[in-house]
């Protein structure tokens, strides 16, 4: 694995809400810190209502982890979107996050309970 991404797991109980809802909480998720950035808490897809969610169109190419694929959130006040991404078939490094998702805290709120 890189020396400039960590994934070790995170301790407690994590859960997501949004849009008035929780959608989803788990004691398996992973903290992933890539260099100085903040740690980002992936959830594994199991534990979370993935029915909320619809593929987008958007993808993007990290260099260590391999492509993210984006989903939209579809709540009852609106869409949100690119608000949660996945690595669906992540570098032979990071398969530890395969089948996880994470999300992006503007439209979130992630929290350890």
């Amino acid at each position: 694995m890189s020396d400039h991404t960590k994934i070790e797991p995170a301790t407690g109980t994590w859960v997501i809400r949004a849009a008035g809802a929780v959608l989803g909480e788990s004691n398996n998720a992973l903290k992933v810190v890539e260099g100085d950035k903040p740690f980002v808490i992936y959830f594994p897809r199991a534990d979370i209502s993935m029915a909320f969610f619809d593929k987008s169109e958007t993808s993007t190419i990290c260099p260590h982890k391999g492509t993210a694929t984006y989903y939209n959130l579809i709540a009852k006040s609106g869409t949100y979107k690119d608000t949660t991404w996945s690595y669906e078939a992540p570098k032979d490094d990071f398969t530890q996050i395969k089948d996880y998702v994470a999300f992006f805290v503007d439209n979130v709120v992630v929290e350890q309970l």
